[in-house]
């Protein structure tokens, strides 16, 4: 399926319009359907398509092994041959001669950090054929697409010699919530929203994990199936994306995301559970793991002095992940031994809990949408943010579930996930309220997202100014025009 990519899809058609030859930059965690997206946009340009595939990293792979690939695959897709080049700017060379004379041509080195990891001057003679030779193609469209997303910006995006010559830099992040209804097909109208909810509070918005989900079963029987199955694809995947995407990396992050599935972190408090010093190398991880679309930092902005909160705070943002870090792991050896394969999933000890904090993350990023639903869709946000605050002699402890902000109010946002939802929420809301502390000079609105049966008396009370049923972000479209 190709759903919820509009905007992306048309952002890169415009390349067309220009007179000039494009060097595209593609990223994003792996299943977020990057290549689905070069693939459609090479289909509906109706040019010539060339796809080269960097190998999945082991460790036996050599540069010459990607070398050999990358001719073997420009064969193939050439249909021609190619022999097998000894260095980088003969591989260029031989993909150069075959785009002359073509025209319009799409050229996709897809996982391009696995082909020139293994070559440290790799950037550099992509960048010298892309000056030299691909540039002289004014219709050529070079994608550069890739999982490991720190390498891209290390090598490509942040290096000095492909300044300015990036005319797109799209990162892919999860599909928007009414994209991900479209997985249901016409069975979504049928669909009660608590299912829909579970289903994508485990998925996120990852297009590959919906595409796994069978429409005919209920939620409780996909979410076994995916995750609670020995055979299931969810149950499969982390080991798989995450080494791919940091290699020798993966055991110093892993330890991270252990910690940030119990609750977000600043770099102190995750040094102090890690046993280690604050020092270059954690915020070297963390920066990975933003970069690579698992990790969020919610800086935010002090809802009282508008400046920036002092301490930048870590959240686990992949649905997915958090849930296998959570659910699926501490389970492993039995779900392998089939002993979940007729397990009654709402049995499972902290099942509802769970659901409840993963919702929340759900709500959390799709802020965008959540905006437009409060009437921000065209007005300026300058924060939107979990928001919490220690415990001290002159401040109570806080922790909003998201504070949005704009230059004269302050939006707390409450999520919650419950059969019935009565009216004690309100004294929830008006204690964090209260202890917010902020000002004259500021309005405050309170919002309420939430998945279940609400009290009557909650929207007769007037208290809470927004009531946002998950329904309506499901169900709200953007627009689609760049």
């Amino acid at each position: 399926m190709f759903v919820g990519r509009e905007y992306q899809l048309e952002l890169l058609s415009s390349v067309w319009d220009k007179t000039t030859p494009s060097l595209v930059v593609v990223s994003g965690r792996r299943r977020i359907g990057k290549s689905t997206l070069v693939e459609r946009f090479a289909e509906k340009s109706r040019c010539r398509f060339l796809e080269i595939e960097g190998l999945p990293p082991d460790k036996s792979m050599t540069n010459e092994r990607q070398l050999a690939n990358f001719c073997e695959r420009l064969a193939k897709a050439t249909q021609t041959d190619i022999p097998t080049a000894q260095n980088w700017p003969e591989a260029f060379d031989s993909l150069e001669k075959a785009i002359t004379g073509r025209g319009k041509t799409v050229v996709f080195l897809d996982e391009i950090s696995w082909m020139g990891g293994y070559d440290d001057g790799f950037a550099g003679f992509l960048k010298n054929a892309w000056d030299l030779q691909f540039s002289k193609h004014k219709r050529l469209v070079l994608v550069l697409a890739g999982s490991v997303s720190a390498w891209i910006q290390k090598n490509i995006l942040n290096a000095k010699g492909f300044v300015g010559r990036i005319s797109i830099n799209l990162n892919l992040t999860e599909l928007p919530l009414s994209a991900c209804r479209e997985f249901w097909g016409g069975r979504a109208a049928h669909l009660s929203m608590r299912e829909m909810v579970d289903v994508l509070s485990v998925t996120g918005g990852i297009p590959k994990y919906l595409q796994e989900m069978n429409p005919r079963l209920s939620a409780d029987e996909n979410i076994r199936r995916m995750c609670f199955l020995p055979e299931g694809y969810l149950f499969n995947d982390f080991d798989s994306i995450f080494s791919d995407v940091f290699g020798e990396g993966v055991a110093a992050k892993r330890r991270i995301l252990n910690i940030l599935a119990d609750g977000p972190a600043n770099v102190s408090e995750l040094a102090k559970a890690l046993s280690i010093e604050p020092n270059g190398h954690i915020s070297g991880d963390l920066n990975d793991l933003v970069v690579a679309g698992f990790v969020a930092a919610g800086a935010g902005l002090n809802p009282v002095t508008g400046a920036k909160v002092r301490e930048v705070r870590y959240r686990l943002c992949d649905n997915y992940t958090r849930f296998y870090l959570k659910f699926i792991l501490p389970r492993q050896e039995a779900i392998r031994q089939g002993l979940y394969r007729f397990a009654n999933l709402e049995s499972l000890p902290g099942w509802n809990s769970t659901l409840g904090l993963q919702f929340e993350n759900l709500v959390v990023n799709n802020v965008t949408t959540l905006c437009r639903e409060i009437g921000l869709g065209r007005k300026l946000v300058t924060s939107a943010a979990p928001y919490s605050r220690r415990k001290s002699a002159s401040c109570p402890g806080l922790q909003v579930d998201l504070l949005v902000q704009t230059p004269k109010s302050v939006y707390v946002v409450e999520v919650k996930r419950s059969n019935k939802i009565d009216s004690s929420i309100e004294k929830e809301i008006e204690e964090k309220v209260s202890r917010l502390g902020i000002g004259p000079e500021k309005s405050i609105r309170t919002v309420l997202v939430y998945d279940g049966k609400l009290s009557p008396e909650v929207e007769e009370n007037g208290f809470i100014d927004f009531l946002v049923p998950f329904s309506n972000l499901a169900e709200s479209h953007a627009g689609t025009s760049i």
